[in-house]
């Protein structure tokens, strides 16, 4: 592919008062009336928070809409993992919060490397959210006279998290499901289930369609549209293990990238403090436990290495709570990347508890005694079951063993204001844009941007294109670059199905997720990511020497295949990846260098050499990437070093 020229990327932020951005934008863009609407034709591929919230809104609009989901419904897509809440800034608890604070929050928290103008935005609409989901019927708790109540999470001295117990993302995604159906039902949407989206369709500059996979019988279709709307996730599964499902992939936004959309800080990933331990080496993902847990629970671990005593039997001046003696204004509520940091430290000191020695202890016999147990019941209840069904304990009685996994990807295609990539038509929303989190995502604040992007600020920037385009003539989908693209795809799955190889695809996934959590986990250098870099690259051209994939028939479900497809995109997206993290010479947030730290061990950023949005442009598997810059401005918050002591 040709080089590619480097650019310095533009937003398309509005300007002015901070808090009259977005009206002034929506009060500015071109609107596309309502009997016009129905003439334009919008594919939104993913059905979770992001995806089934913008095909409900956009489809109760009057666009024509076809949704496609892998799954065999929208209700088993990833969100329904999230549980502990959804933030919004209504200031219920009478406590100071603001749209300003959790805006200020928000940027603070991902350690000044987000956009101002987009993290106002997400603050301003998130009241509009809780709003939403109440009508929709999505059961929050509620204080005894019937008010919606609230809790914290890390990073914030504000209770703003709304909750539904431990099932926050099950419940909301019912919502967005049950008016996503209303408009399948109505007739405005167009609902393709086991279908998988192994590239995109661009026509003249322009994305126009995407090629599905039906996971069922392997036949290849094409869908032709004036727009394409990516609300696909995160890629935090290139660790192999991790919290999310095991079907969550990159695919669909590399496939993307391929084509020309930038990836914008791939290496911004987020490790999540409060994850059941791994077990054993046959383990096929990890299990979360919801952060809310930390509002009743104490982190600690037994003061002497090689402690081996039951934590009942160790007394209160031999334990450390080294989260609450390090950080005393924020304690156990420190943000993610900053709580996860320091298990790690106090288990390579030695500290760590179980037989891995890699886990700490979450307690709560201080608040049971404080609340009693019927409310730590009410309030975490179903968390509590869960772990006990995992780990035959009754964390009750005994505390919880916890250690960080990965969790949550803040970096994804590069968006403008209006949420379009740098690939015209190309839409990308939700975990699957890196637009809001900057380097570190507060927790409760990921179905926040979800259910924004698709109910709130979408609709509204997907006219615009859509009606300056208003002349082009439909592409077909027997065109040319319909069909090349469609060959393409088949040319791929033939040579993958071809190699007939001696490994199986999970022994090759779970090899580069060791490799990714070692040297591209918590703790990054620059020696282990150019040693990483090299293994990826020898790796990956292993894989396509001796790969297994046993054939089938054309009408047989082949999950080998589909996995294949995956693992072959992790296998090169994993070299961007660490190629970005040994590019960005500072730490900041969750992207953590050795060689940039504090005195005390927290990120040190370099606020003049690394304020910007790293956006990379694909110029061939293996070839470096080209690397676009969109310089970040900051006008409302100043920039300091982050504490949280």
């Amino acid at each position: 592919m040709t080089q590619q020229t480097a650019q310095l990327l533009d937003g398309k932020c509005p300007t002015g008062p901070l808090a009259d951005r977005w009206t002034k934008h929506k009060g500015s863009i071109q609107l596309v009336g309502p009997i016009n609407k129905r003439k334009y034709h919008v594919i939104v591929v993913g059905t979770g928070l992001a995806g089934a919230s913008a095909a409900a809104t956009l489809g109760e609009l009057g666009y024509r809409v076809t949704a496609v989901t892998y799954h065999d419904s929208p209700r088993r897509a990833h969100s329904v993992a999230a549980q502990g809440g959804i933030n919004a800034a209504k200031n219920y608890q009478n406590d100071g919060d603001s749209d300003f604070r959790l805006f200020y929050d928000t940027i603070k928290g991902g350690d000044y490397r987000a956009r101002e103008s987009n993290v106002y935005r997400l603050a301003e609409v998130s009241a509009s959210i809780i709003d939403q989901a109440v009508a929709q019927g999505v059961p929050f708790a509620r204080e005894y006279g019937g008010a919606l109540t609230n809790r914290t999470f890390g990073g914030v001295l504000v209770s703003r998290t709304f909750y539904a117990r431990g099932q926050t993302g099950q419940q909301l995604l019912y919502g967005a499901y049950s008016s996503l159906m209303r408009q399948v039902n109505a007739g405005s949407v167009k609902l393709l289930t086991y279908k998988d989206m192994l590239d995109v369709i661009v026509d003249d500059g322009s994305a126009r369609g995407v090629v599905l996979r039906d996971l069922k019988t392997g036949k290849l279709s094409a869908i032709t549209a004036d727009a394409v709307v990516l609300a696909t996730g995160g890629y935090s599964n290139v660790f192999y293990l991790s919290t999310n499902a095991k079907k969550c992939n990159v695919t669909a936004t590399w496939r993307a990238h391929k084509k020309g959309a930038f990836f914008a800080n791939p290496c911004y990933t987020q490790i999540h403090p409060t994850c059941i331990p791994q077990e054993g080496e046959d383990q096929s993902k990890l299990t979360l436990m919801s952060e809310s847990l930390r509002n009743d629970g104490r982190v600690w671990v037994p003061r002497k290495a090689g402690d081996t005593r039951r934590p009942e039997d160790i007394p209160e001046s031999e334990r450390y709570y080294y989260l609450e003696e390090k950080y005393p204004t924020f304690g156990n509520m420190v943000p993610r990347d900053v709580a996860s940091r320091n298990a790690k430290y106090v288990c390579d000191d030695g500290l760590g508890i179980g037989h891995t020695k890699r886990a700490v202890y979450l307690d709560f016999k201080d608040a049971i005694a404080r609340l009693g147990e019927d409310t730590i019941a009410a309030r975490y209840g179903n968390l509590f079951q869960m772990y006990e069904k995992i780990v035959d304990d009754n964390p009750y009685k005994t505390p919880m063993k916890i250690y960080p996994a990965p969790h949550y990807t803040m970096g994804g295609l590069w968006v403008d204001y209006d949420l379009m990539s740098n690939l015209p038509g190309l839409f990308v929303i939700g975990e699957a844009n890196f637009s809001d989190h900057g380097a570190n995502r507060l927790g409760a604040s990921a179905l926040m941007q979800g259910l924004a992007d698709g109910y709130f600020v979408l609709p509204y920037t997907i006219g615009p294109y859509l009606h300056a385009n208003r002349t082009r003539k439909p592409l077909t989908e027997d065109a040319p670059v319909v069909k090349g693209t469609m060959d393409a795809v088949e040319e791929k799955t033939k040579k993958l199905l071809g190699i007939n190889g001696k490994r199986s695809v999970d022994s090759f996934h779970r090899e580069l997720g060791l490799l990714m959590l070692d040297k591209v986990g918590m703790s990054r250098n620059r020696t282990g990511l150019t040693e990483t870099i090299e293994h990826i690259r020898g790796l990956r051209a292993e894989f396509w020497e001796n790969v297994r994939i046993l054939p089938t028939t054309d009408n047989n479900l082949n999950m080998e295949l589909e996995k294949a497809h995956r693992v072959a995109d992790f296998l090169e997206f994993a070299e961007v990846m660490a190629f970005d993290a040994r590019d960005r010479e500072e730490s900041c947030g969750g992207h953590f260098r050795e060689e940039h730290a504090t005195p005390e061990g927290e990120a040190k950023r370099d606020d003049e050499n690394y304020r910007y949005a790293a956006a990379w442009g694909f110029n061939g598997v293996g070839e470096t990437p080209t690397l676009n810059k969109e310089p970040l401005e900051f006008e409302f918050v100043k920039l300091t070093q982050r504490s949280y002591k």
